[in-house]
């Protein structure tokens, strides 16, 4: 629980490094597109929510609709909300691997060494087939969770599985920047959190409660890349100081 504690906290203290000077200029694309995304998604949900819940919900189980339809609107929240972060990392992916060098040359004092041998162009290829990558990752794990979501009686469960893989995405999706400017790719992210699994935890726990908050999530992308960021610095640093 101490290294799921660091990783939660890891995202939230990211929200000062924002603010550093250098930085700034980088947050400010990430945070349109994730902002321009998020109002599209708002209004999806305001305009369907309601209609899905009634498809969805078994008629045997009407009397118990006060208790079943907020966990089924928290579902639906998940599954529209999480394709469209997906979405805007797809987009931003290289802007975030340029604000991650950054926020990571603040931390350290110097570059990732994968930046600067890197053409931007370079950047873009390898960002964007990390991206890919997660997508497809994703898709493999969506499936039999939309089965699940549409199966009376077990998709009273779904919700909670949505949180579940919604919470331990996030840590994949996030640490994936600092670590591809290293030269990771996805195969190697998943590695990564899998042997730092709480601490990574922690920190998609804390980007999944940004992103559920209305008008916080709008600046979520940029905080759990700068969060992810300083996870990564120091796990670095307490390997450095065992050796």
């Amino acid at each position: 629980m101490i290294s799921f504690t660091k990783g939660f906290f890891d995202c939230f203290s990211g929200f000062s490094l924002l603010f550093k000077p250098g930085i700034k200029r980088f947050v400010l694309i990430p945070l349109f597109i994730n902002m321009g995304l998020f109002y599209f998604a708002a209004i999806l949900l305001s305009n369907q929510l309601t209609i899905w819940l009634e498809k969805l919900l078994p008629d045997w189980l009407s009397w118990l609709e006060w208790l079943i339809w907020p966990l089924f609107a928290i579902a639906l929240f998940l599954i529209v909300f999480y394709s469209f972060t997906v979405l805007a990392n797809l987009i931003a992916a290289p802007f975030n691997s340029l604000l991650s060098a950054k926020i990571e040359a603040f931390l350290t004092g110097k570059n990732p060494e994968d930046i600067n041998t890197d053409g931007f162009i370079k950047l873009i290829f390898r960002t964007l087939t990390s991206e890919l990558q997660k997508i497809l990752y994703a898709i493999k794990w969506f499936i039999p969770l939309l089965i699940i979501t549409v199966i009376p009686v077990i998709n009273v469960v779904a919700p909670f599985l949505w949180i579940i893989f919604a919470v331990w995405f996030f840590a994949l999706e996030y640490n994936d920047y600092p670590l591809a400017n290293r030269g990771h790719y996805f195969a190697e992210v998943k590695i990564y959190n899998r042997k730092h699994r709480m601490r990574s935890l922690g920190l998609g726990t804390a980007v999944f409660i940004l992103t559920s908050i209305p008008f916080v999530n709008f600046i979520a992308m940029p905080m759990a890349i700068a969060g992810a960021t300083k996870l990564t610095c120091n796990i670095d640093k307490n390997n450095q100081d065992s050796v």
